[in-house]
């Protein structure tokens, strides 16, 4: 391309160039970090060739590459967009396989809901080598499904759902996700020490082991079915006071006849029946009495059941580890379209996932705010230069009005001008 360093040659030169420079890193520091899907879409269409759409339904919605309405860069942050409200999505890329036996696993990538969602899906899954790809529905079976998940005022969690023995297992912990419109960098660290930790934008806010979180095996422990809780222990905290008296006057019914009440003029016993007095609610009722509580003197605490080994148990020490790892893939339904995902990795190495993340979303983050913010600031004056022209407009025609009104009263009574 001919244009300069500002132009959009100079963009996608700086964008080749950036991909060159990651791709130097990961080959340099390939004896410590083995990559095994990188994705940034800065070849424009030649995504389609290592992206399948699945064909498993004819009206599924439709990705686009597109950097979004306002970005940090138009091409580094240029990703798949879901372009159609109210459709299930289900599109896939595959890679060679490999196993994550004995290493730690690192999945990551970025998403910009910057249509504000509503309702969708911005996680994706991790597959076999056998996916059928063509096929590719919410009932394939799947590794790992990672990602936030928003929908109304009560779901905006970050899913970590991880398939054992052919059942998917989520997690226990409530994860919250990013709902502001940005992009966010996602990251899942699975560990062969059975542990993991959840990062959003390179921090973590979520850690643990695998076995506590997430309810693959029986509990180590159970409550020992021989022991029962002694008669005498007492684990009331609360007991009524013996000393509370019903009041005399505390009895009163709950309705009560309504004296005032006529029979009405056009009433037929033969027809409707010997007329009775309504019943009305008993203002003075107040309901069932029940004593005070009082704190429980003899209070023991909650009983401390005595705990054995679970028979049942058995330490499975590769519940983190999978065979064939070799699809990555998007499989969402949203309301409201316009979600970008971009920046895809799966790689072994904890530290070149930070790294990446921090030369990607990193770089771009501060100035895709800033557009965001400077449209939103020129949308306001846009607004108010409408709004003020559109009362201007309002307040000429009423003087004009006025006016002519005022020419057909000229022989009307001073106090009628004055009025006018």
């Amino acid at each position: 391309a001919a244009a300069g360093p500002g132009g959009r040659g100079g963009r996608a030169q700086a964008a080749v160039a950036l991909r060159l420079a990651l791709l130097l890193g990961a080959a340099l520091g390939s004896a410590r970090a083995a990559v095994y899907f990188q994705e940034q879409f800065l070849d424009g269409a030649g995504w389609q060739k290592r992206w399948m759409s699945s064909e498993r339904r004819p009206d599924l919605g439709k990705f686009k590459l597109a950097a979004g309405k306002f970005y940090g860069d138009p091409v580094r942050d240029q990703g798949l967009q879901t372009s159609e409200n109210s459709k299930f999505y289900a599109i896939s890329s595959r890679f060679k396989p490999f196993s994550n036996k004995g290493k730690t696993l690192v999945v990551q990538y970025t998403v910009k809901h910057e249509q504000k969602i509503d309702c969708g899906g911005g996680y994706v899954k991790i597959f076999s080598s056998n996916l059928d790809q063509k096929n590719l529905s919410g009932d394939s079976h799947y590794y790992i499904m990672f990602g936030p998940d928003i929908c109304g005022s009560e779901t905006k969690k970050v899913h970590v759902i991880l398939n054992y023995k052919n059942k998917p297992h989520p997690i226990k912990k409530l994860i919250r996700c990013k709902v502001d419109g940005y992009t966010h960098l996602y990251t899942l660290i699975i560990r062969p020490d059975q542990t993991y930790e959840v990062k959003i934008d390179n921090e973590m806010v979520a850690s643990g082991n695998l076995e506590d979180d997430l309810d693959f095996l029986p509990p180590r422990k159970i409550n020992d079915p021989r022991v029962r809780k002694p008669t005498d222990w007492d684990d009331r905290i609360l007991i009524d006071d013996p000393n509370d008296i019903k009041p005399e006057d505390w009895d009163e019914p709950e309705y009560i006849v309504d004296t005032s009440a006529e029979k009405p003029e056009d009433w037929d016993d033969a027809v409707n029946g010997e007329w009775h007095y309504p019943m009305v609610k008993n203002p003075l009722y107040r309901g069932e009495w029940k004593p005070r509580q009082i704190d429980n003197p003899n209070y023991r605490g909650v009983w401390p059941h005595p705990q054995i080994d679970n028979p049942n148990y058995s330490p499975d020490f590769g519940i983190y580890s999978y065979e064939n790892i070799s699809v990555i893939g998007l499989d969402i339904w949203q309301v409201r379209a316009g979600t970008i995902f971009d920046n895809f990795l799966i790689t072994d190495d904890e530290v070149y996932a930070e790294d990446f993340g921090d030369e990607t979303w990193g770089e771009t983050k501060g100035p895709e705010k800033e557009m965001n913010l400077k449209q939103t600031e020129e949308e306001q004056e846009r607004e108010r230069v409408t709004e003020e022209k559109y009362f201007e407009q309002r307040f000429k025609e009423k003087l004009k009005r006025k006016k002519e009104s005022g020419k057909g009263r000229a022989v009307r009574n001073t106090a009628e001008k004055e009025e006018l």
